[in-house]
């Protein structure tokens, strides 16, 4: 019974300490339920508030997030030669960086291999020497971490060879991960020129503006056809993807079309040449030089060179595209007037003799004066006399009634078309209407012999060209096909400004006019005869016009239109010009050449911008350029016994040679000996074909080689007696 009691006790005693912790324990649970309860009410709110009452807000918001975008530029077209040599391309290089602040930058390695990092820096980007390129470093690391750059620039713009060189470099071959070392590069595209600055202004260049950040064409074909070399750019957006979001392609781009010019390498490098030398000689200003195909009108040269005013040696570079830029044409405008007269009618009988004299005082006002015509000339001997006085009395009785009709003539022939070459800054000549008075017909009458207009080299030539052509006025083009990204090729047809400017007939008797200028008695380009290549032409010389310097708008923007120079003229100072076309008999090119304000002796016109023409001409036809080219076989006679390892007639390319091999005092490099007796062959074994042919050529002998690399064997041998235009060959070997 006690027992019993004593259970029955000790169970009540237990069941009141149980039940508060009972009470505790499920009070807790009703808490995180009703905390439980509470967060799921308010997600369920915030779900329907958000799937339902938000949900065209978070929509717009998602739509505005994927519709994130980024441009994928195309690659650019490249400029190619008439052969297919590259003229203009891109490049691919890196920008070389280091990231200081990588998530596991190697602070201490780094720090001690500093030394060792900036004596390898310094072998390969001299622009610091190693204690330069120490500081540098030291000075970058300096700050704390998060104040560090992360683009310390080691190199800009190099080839990803040297990225992986810099791999090699104590420190970055100790760690591979980028995120150790900071070393990281950026890809950067650059447009490239081969050819260096050959042909600069016509092919042009690319670049950025302030208001337009992406790469388009600047300058010359650059720019002209920009929208065929640019390409369509591409898109990418962004998508949502297991990974999260990023930028895919949705729309791809379409690269560029390669353009295919009419520039020919060769003739382009001789054309060059000979305008820059001649400048040189003549102190001139400035020249411009076109070589054009007479059958196609492809521009296979065209040159402008300026004088460098920052240079103190006589150096000319590529500047203002003047070759379609308008100038008073002196006397080259008389084969303009000649073929209207001709065309027209009044200029036959081409045996019809005028009264020339010294002086004319065309309607009672100042006299027009002739320098080099007798007393009396026949009509086809007015363009070898050069004769003012003569065209101006073959043609003002024509036009007296209607001055304005002169220009309307020449209009007929094409004259004022525009050409549309793809050069910029093309211009069309200025030939300005004049009133029905005696003003204006004053004003005509300078105008038939070249003064009182303005007209581009282009255009002279382009007509000239015509007459050459028997009378086809092909339009003068400097691209003559495109490739498309996908690898096909298109060929741009030859046009014509008109199909037939003027008759073969009435061609070919103002060709046999122009002729007379070189090979006739009275012709004022008798010094351009020879006897290897006929020219015909035509020689221009125009005292230089006070240009007008007055603004060209109104303050509303609105041009003014006002004449481009002023009366007056600078006394003492031409420009003089020849333009002309060879072989004769069958003429294959017309060239003009345009030299401003070159100094005695060399102010004629036949004496410096005939020579150049007359130069080139030669050097395109002892290069096989003007006939086929000869069947050359190697002298085996030909001694080779001192062979060469490198010379030159220019004594400071052996210096600089010496300096960069660090030859120091050893015995000089072997140089030719550069004089020689007239009539005897120069020697130019060991030096570049450049210079072989400069040398031979300049003393009259024509040239063919074979091979590549310097001259090893001539023949005939140096010293050999050889009139000029002997033939001498050339052997040429990289070995």
């Amino acid at each position: 019974m006690s027992n019993d009691t004593s259970s029955h006790k000790r169970k009540q005693s237990t069941d009141a300490r149980i039940s508060p912790s009972h009470a505790f324990v499920v009070g807790r649970f009703g808490i995180i339920f009703l905390i439980t309860s509470l967060l799921a009410i308010a997600i369920a709110v915030m779900l329907v508030r958000t799937t339902v009452v938000k949900a065209s807000d978070w929509n717009r918001m998602a739509a505005s997030t994927l519709a994130d975008s980024a441009v994928i530029y195309p690659d650019r077209g490249e400029i190619l030669a008439s052969d297919g040599s590259i003229l203009a391309t891109n490049l691919y290089y890196v920008d070389i960086m280091l990231d200081l602040r990588a998530s596991r930058f190697k602070i201490a390695e780094f720090v001690d291999s500093i030394p060792m990092i900036a004596d390898s820096l310094s072998r390969h980007f001299t622009r610091y020497d190693k204690k330069g390129w120490e500081k540098r470093l030291r000075k970058a690391i300096e700050p704390k971490k998060s104040e560090r750059t992360r683009n310390f620039v080691i190199a800009k713009g190099v080839p990803d060879e040297m990225l992986r060189k810099i791999k090699t470099f104590p420190f970055f071959r100790a760690y591979p991960s980028s995120n150790c070392t900071g070393l990281k590069a950026d890809m950067v595209m650059k447009r490239s020129y081969p050819f260096g600055k050959m042909a600069r202004l016509s092919i042009g260049r690319v670049g950025q503006t302030d208001t337009d950040p992406e790469i388009h064409g600047r300058s010359g074909l650059e720019r002209a056809l920009d929208t065929l070399l640019y390409g369509v750019p591409g898109i990418k957006r962004k998508v949502v993807s297991t990974r999260g979001t990023r930028l895919a392609e949705e729309v791809a781009a379409i690269n560029g079309y390669d353009v295919t010019t009419t520039i020919d390498i060769t003739m382009q490098d001789i054309l060059e040449a000979e305008l820059g030398q001649m400048l040189i000689d003549a102190k001139a200003d400035w020249g411009t030089a076109i070589l054009m195909e007479v059958a196609t009108g492809d521009i296979k040269a065209i040159s402008n060179l300026e004088r460098d005013s920052t240079s103190r040696k006589p150096r000319y570079v590529e500047a203002l595209n003047r070759a379609v830029q308008a100038y008073e044409p002196g006397s080259v405008m008389k084969v303009m007037t000649m073929a209207v007269a001709l065309e027209k009618g009044f200029a036959k009988p081409i045996s019809r003799s005028y009264p020339i004299g010294h002086s004319f005082p065309y309607l009672g006002k100042r006299s027009i004066s002739d320098t080099h015509s007798p007393a009396t000339l026949p009509v086809s001997r007015f363009i070898e006399y050069s004769s003012n006085i003569g065209m101006v009395k073959m043609t003002m009785p024509h036009y007296e009634s209607d001055p304005n009709r002169f220009r309307e003539d020449l209009a007929e022939l094409g004259f004022f078309d525009r050409f549309n070459t793809g050069i910029a800054r093309e211009r069309p000549p200025y030939f300005p209407k004049v009133k029905n008075n005696v003003g204006g017909r004053l004003d005509l009458s300078r105008m038939v012999f070249g003064y009182c207009t303005m007209i581009p080299p282009l255009y002279t030539c382009a007509f000239y060209n015509a007459v050459a052509n028997d009378g086809r006025f092909v339009r003068p083009r400097l691209v003559k096909g495109l490739r498309t990204p996908d690898g096909r090729d298109s060929v741009i047809p030859v046009s014509y400004v008109r199909e037939r400017m003027m008759s073969p007939e009435n061609a070919a008797i103002l060709r046999q006019m122009m002729r007379g200028v070189v090979w006739e008695q009275g012709g004022t380009a008798k010094s351009l005869r020879n006897d290897v290549v006929e020219i015909a032409g035509k020689t221009g010389t125009c005292k230089i016009a006070l240009e007008d310097k007055r603004k060209r708008f109104d303050k509303n923007g609105k041009k003014i239109d006002l004449p481009p120079f002023k009366g007056g003229y600078l006394e003492g100072h031409y420009r003089v010009t020849f333009c002309g076309f060879f072989p004769f008999d069958k003429p294959k090119y017309t060239c003009i050449v345009l030299i401003s304000d070159p100094k005695v002796p060399y102010r004629g016109p036949a004496v410096s911008s005939g020579t150049v023409l007359k130069n080139v001409a030669l050097k395109l036809n002892a290069r096989g350029m003007l006939a086929p080219d000869p069947v050359m076989g190697e002298n085996a006679d030909v001694a080779d016994n001192t062979p060469t390892v490198y010379s030159s007639f220019n004594n400071e390319r052996n210096a600089t040679l010496h300096a960069d091999l660090r030859l120091g005092a050893s015995k000089a490099i072997r140089r030719p000996d550069t004089s020689h007796d007239k009539g005897m062959v120069p020697d130019v074994k060991g030096v570049s074909l450049r210079e072989a042919l400069t040398t031979l050529e300049g003393a009259g002998y024509a040239v063919a080689f074979d091979g590549v690399g310097y001259v090893y064997a001539q023949s005939p041998e140096a010293g050999t007696s050889a009139g000029p235009g002997s033939r001498v060959n050339l052997y040429l070997r990289h070995k």
